[in-house]
């Protein structure tokens, strides 16, 4: 029994075989594509996006110059990228990641992206219709990096879509509970006490095995309009 605490179902996921990064490296390495010259602010996104999964886990994330030496590899891409996932323009998916310890991390150069609200490609045609939030998708790819899949909680980060104009950068119990069974917790995180029981965690969010090592993440338009997972 678990007297005095909140006792939950969970509903996280792992890929198939629970992949993780060895326990041996805690501090893991990233690093940008060269070719997407990104800004500075644009890089701190992916920064603060880090530091969400590490206040909770024992792991740290640490931005190295050297891109094919780095652990995660993050890029913008558009159509075919050569990782048989090509990209299908706005409005449809997002990004997608890896499971480890592969570290791939692509997102879709052809999203309207805005950070802190504001559009990141000012010379291109924007709506607030398609607008999404580029730190809400990358806690949401951070987390299939470190091995979770898609979670049926609708407000937790690893939900499998997004609506446009939407900011969801906050973990939530369901998303610190999967990744802190594969990692263990920070030791000076003070988060809830909620236990929770693990429930289909080796499927994604339809109870069906999850097909690959890759997830998607896919963004929902209004509200009638809605694209099946990865």
């Amino acid at each position: 029994m678990n007297a005095g605490k909140p006792h939950t179902v969970a509903h996280y996921s792992f890929f198939p075989g629970r992949p993780k990064w060895p326990e041996s490296k805690t501090d893991l390495t990233y690093a940008f594509l060269p070719a997407n010259n990104l800004t500075v602010d644009i890089k701190s996104v992916f920064s603060r996006a880090f530091d969400r999964w590490s206040e909770v886990t024992p792991l740290s994330f640490t931005e190295i110059a050297s891109f094919q030496s780095a652990d995660i590899k993050i890029g913008f891409f558009t159509g075919d990228h050569n990782d048989g996932e090509p990209f299908d323009g706005p409005m449809g998916t997002l990004a997608h990641a890896f499971s480890p310890p592969a570290g791939n991390f692509h997102l879709d150069g052809e999203e309207n992206w805005v950070v802190d609200g504001v559009p990141v490609n000012d010379g291109n045609f924007f709506s607030i219709l398609s607008a999404v939030d580029l730190e809400s998708v990358a806690v949401h790819e951070i987390g299939h990096l470190l091995g979770l899949g898609h979670s049926s909680v609708e407000d937790s980060i690893m939900y499998p879509s997004l609506e446009a104009g939407i900011r969801r950068v906050e973990l939530v119990d369901d998303d610190v509970k999967g990744v802190q069974e594969l990692y263990g917790s920070n030791p000076n995180y003070t988060g809830t006490n909620t236990t929770l029981t693990p429930s289909g965690q080796d499927n994604d969010t339809n109870g069906a095995p999850i097909r690959s090592s890759l997830c998607g993440f896919l963004l929902v338009v209004g509200f009638f309009f809605a694209f099946n997972s990865i």
